[in-house]
């Protein structure tokens, strides 16, 4: 296996859409995952500026794993950040340190764009998730609560 992590082009929105819809299985929200290969390929690949970025670790021909992310413009401190929406990595390629792999690869990526910071949001029963976040050094921000306002 020769894992390499790379940006995402427009030919692997098929392959990232497929990954999209199995980390919505398994963050249960399934019901209400509404993205397509299109979607994918109109969004971040054909808009100007995309509505996302993604990172792909790449074995041969195979997509393992994939981050989406997207910059936030203006922080308080005058600097850009960046927000990860999603990370996953297929079954079978699990503790292989991709995941390891892409964020640094996110890291870097926000380092380049002089980003203050990296957020993300990991759901509380995701102990396994909490634990690699933790192991690589990200701690969790208990000074804001999230909030949502669901539109129809």
């Amino acid at each position: 296996m020769n894992i390499t992590i790379r940006k995402a082009e427009e030919k692997d929105s098929e392959k990232v859409w497929h990954l999209m819809k199995e980390l919505a299985v398994f963050e249960k929200y399934i019901d209400s995952f509404a993205i397509t290969p299109e979607i994918v390929r109109n969004s971040g690949f054909k808009k100007n500026p995309p509505d996302f970025y993604c990172l792909v670790a790449e074995d041969n021909d195979k997509i393992a794993g994939m981050l989406v992310y997207y910059f936030l413009p203006y922080t308080a401190q005058n600097r850009p950040a960046i927000y990860m929406k999603e990370l996953y990595v297929d079954e079978n390629y699990r503790g292989q340190k991709i995941g390891e792999q892409l964020m640094n690869a996110l890291k870097t990526e926000a380092e380049q764009n002089n980003c203050s910071q990296i957020k993300w949001t990991v759901a509380p029963w995701n102990k396994v998730g909490v634990k690699f976040y933790e192991r690589l050094g990200a701690r969790e921000n208990t000074e804001w609560l999230n909030y949502e306002w669901n539109l129809k």
